[in-house]
């Protein structure tokens, strides 16, 4: 009971923090549906939508091409018909197994990636937390880059009550790394949570510490599930896109954090993440408190976007269902 009043909480929480995407998308969404007649100026106005909510060009394509082909199919002659199947298209462009969460279950070492500020640090806070309260023996272990970092996660440690390792500032990570595996295996931890350094797409040296860090980890733990989480920003649009499609050519990513979800324009980038990279969002971020952050559920994320679509509530419950 107490889980299903956090959850719809959290909805609730969701769909305000998406305001700002919502208000675009259901301003531009009255023009285009209001329109007398299916036509290329329909589609070009659409499609200009969901770009301006950070949907993508190729996730907006996607989305575009498969309404034509049901159109056509369905010999639909009025722009208000399409309503549903639009909303329904998007919703098939995403979707997360069950099996995304397995490592949760699982001897796991998870490894945070980013760059700095996207919150990285915080979201460890929350998830170790989170295990913790479920029963789980969680470990955290602190990358050395920064000492301001170091010292963010051991409050967040404190308030989690989960142990850490660290070293001093500037010392090797690979070395960090190496101490926490033997100090989960020794302490029978479920859950090893990793916050690596703020790493830039675009300094080698540092994508080859990753790389080295899951070596050891693979070499030293081997029957442990390695996770690779990386953490976006979601007020960044597109940019975090761009964030995740270059870690991805550098490093194997088993999944995505998007933060910050509450009070941006740009929250259609969820989708455009989830359809283009093929790499799973995980959990979402809207707000600093533990219970903020969540799973990501895809059917409530695409309702908290449409969710104030028509005046009408017997036609937003059609199309979206009433989850509220």
């Amino acid at each position: 009971m107490a889980e299903e009043k956090e959850k719809k909480g959290f909805f609730a929480r969701l769909k305000a923090g998406l305001a700002k995407t919502r208000d675009n998308i259901v301003e531009s969404f009255t023009d285009v549906f209001g329109a007398s007649h299916i036509d290329d100026d329909f589609y070009e106005n659409l499609e200009e939508t969901f770009i301006m909510a950070d949907m993508g060009y190729e996730t907006t394509e996607k989305v575009i091409e498969g309404l034509k082909q049901k159109v056509e199919d369905s010999h639909i002659k009025e722009p208000a018909a399409c309503k549903e199947l639009v909303i329904n298209i998007i919703k098939n462009q995403m979707s997360v197994d069950d099996s995304a969460y397995d490592f949760e279950n699982k001897k796991s070492v998870v490894l945070v990636i980013g760059v700095n500020g996207v919150g990285k640090t915080t979201t460890i806070g929350k998830l170790a937390a989170q295990y913790r309260q479920r029963g789980k023996k969680v470990l955290m272990a602190a990358d050395t880059f920064r000492a301001a970092a170091i010292d963010q996660l051991k409050t967040w440690a404190d308030r989690a009550q989960v142990d850490i390792i660290s070293h001093n500032e500037g010392a090797d990570p690979a070395a960090v790394v190496y101490d926490a595996v033997a100090a989960a295996k020794a302490r029978d931890t479920d859950i090893l949570l990793v916050d690596t350094a703020g790493r830039l797409h675009n300094k080698k040296n540092l994508m080859d510490e990753l790389a080295k860090m899951r070596r050891i980890i693979t070499r030293d733990y081997p029957e442990a599930n390695v996770e690779a989480l990386i953490v976006l920003d979601g007020t960044t649009g597109q940019n975090a896109l761009e964030q995740a499609r270059q870690f991805s050519n550098v490093t194997e990513l088993d999944g995505i954090v998007i933060t910050k979800l509450d009070g941006t324009a740009k929250g259609g980038i969820a989708i455009a993440i989830q359809a283009e990279l093929d790499v799973p969002v995980k959990f979402i971020g809207v707000g600093e408190k533990i219970g903020d952050l969540q799973r990501f559920d895809p059917q409530e994320y695409v309702n908290a976007l449409f969710a104030d679509f028509d005046e009408d509530r017997s036609e937003i419950d059609m199309l979206i269902g009433d989850d509220m």
